[in-house]
């Protein structure tokens, strides 16, 4: 097993990787980030999301390598409430457009500096967060501006897997991908 890395790994700058190495906390939106930005909504008014499985165990995968992650996102919705408890993720902070004073308010309960501290998000209401963060992140169907802003923008759209890859770039530039994936590459009988 010796080496694994993601196939992305060949892209990523030794500044991006620098910088990811660092990173002890994520912060994500939802909308645009975990899911693909759209609102469904029924005949009856009922909100509908559709939430990536790939990038709820890069979730896991991230906590289970001791990186605490956080949501902070402008809209309520149950719907995400019981994505984030499914997901075991304790610090969601709904209905906050000022993402960055978010931000702010989760790192005044811990001891860690802007540079350990990695934000996600793809429109303007994120662009603060991105901007204060040590890493800021966005995905290619984010908004121009905050394209622009973001330390990385993924190969993966918000809600395909862009949150998968973030996953994936801080695992492997704090040397822990490999023990992540060690439970699902043992061998077969």
């Amino acid at each position: 097993m010796a080496g694994i890395q993601s196939p992305l790994s060949a892209d990523w700058s030794d500044t991006l990787l620098k910088q990811a190495s660092a990173i002890r906390l994520i912060a994500f939106d939802v909308d645009g980030i975990m899911s693909d930005g759209r609102l469904y909504f029924s005949a009856n008014g009922d909100e509908l999301k559709a939430f990536n499985i790939l990038d709820g165990l890069g979730l896991k995968q991230l906590m289970a390598a001791g990186i605490t992650v956080a949501v902070i996102t402008g809209r309520r919705s149950p719907l995400t409430e019981k994505r984030m408890g499914d997901l075991g993720i304790d610090l969601l902070m709904q209905g906050r457009e000022d993402k960055k004073v978010a931000l702010q308010e989760i790192l005044a309960t811990r001891d860690l500096p802007h540079e350990a501290i990695a934000y996600m998000g793809d429109d303007l209401p994120d662009l603060p967060a991105i901007r204060f963060a040590g890493l800021g992140i966005t995905v290619p169907n984010g908004y121009w501006l905050v394209r622009e802003h973001a330390d990385y923008c993924t190969q993966a759209a918000g809600g395909r897997g862009a949150v998968r890859e973030v996953a994936d770039l801080l695992l492997t530039a704090q040397g822990k991908l490999e023990s992540t994936l060690a439970p699902y590459l043992e061998p077969t009988p």
